[in-house]
C-alpha cells in the first residue's frame, strides 16, 4: 500500500527512434548550446515532435517549470501521465467544418471560417486568423474549400 504523499518516480522508455528525434528537436531548441531550452519555446518544441498541447496546457506548464528546462525534463513531459491529445486527422477536422456547411458543398463563407476559429474551442487572435488565411484559396463568393485548408493547416 502507497504511502500518504509518496513519490512514485516514473522513468520513461524511449524507442531509438523517438529518442533521436526528441534529441535533435531539443538540439534546434538549444541555441545556445546550454543543454536547456526556455520554456517559453516550450510549446513549439513540443509541436515540433507531434505533439498536440493545447494553449491552456502551455500556460499551465509554463507556470509550473522554472524559466528553462533540460532534456531530461523534457522526456518526462512527452511522456508523463494522460500525456497531450494527438493531432486528429484530416477527417476529424473536415467533420467539425461539414457541420457549418448546411448544404455540404465543401465549402464555407471566410466571415463564417473567422468566426469559428476566433470563437470555439482553440481561440486564435485575429492577427492569426489572418496569418493562417493568407496562403488559403478564397473563391469568387468569398467562400474557402475547407478540405483544403485543414490539409494545408495540417502539413504546416
Amino acid at each position: 500500500m502507497k504511502a500518504k504523499n509518496q513519490r512514485i518516480e516514473y522513468f520513461p522508455i524511449l524507442l531509438k527512434s523517438d529518442e533521436k528525434t526528441y534529441k535533435d528537436a531539443f538540439a534546434l531548441f538549444d541555441r545556445k548550446a546550454t543543454g536547456s531550452v526556455p520554456t517559453t519555446q516550450l510549446g513549439d518544441l513540443l509541436r515540433s515532435i507531434g505533439q498536440n498541447p493545447t494553449l491552456s496546457e502551455i500556460h499551465e506548464l509554463e507556470a509550473s517549470l522554472p524559466s528553462e528546462i533540460n532534456y531530461a525534463k523534457f522526456v518526462e513531459l512527452i511522456n508523463r501521465p494522460g500525456g497531450f491529445k494527438k493531432l486528429g486527422g484530416v477527417e476529424d477536422y473536415v467533420k467539425a467544418f461539414q457541420i457549418f456547411d448546411k448544404n455540404l458543398t465543401g465549402f464555407i463563407g471566410v466571415g463564417e471560417l473567422k468566426y469559428i476559429l476566433t470563437s470555439v474551442g482553440e481561440k486564435l487572435t485575429d492577427s492569426e486568423v489572418v496569418e493562417l488565411l493568407k496562403g488559403v484559396n478564397v473563391t469568387d463568393e468569398q467562400t474557402v474549400d475547407y478540405v483544403e485548408f485543414v490539409k494545408s493547416i495540417l502539413s504546416q
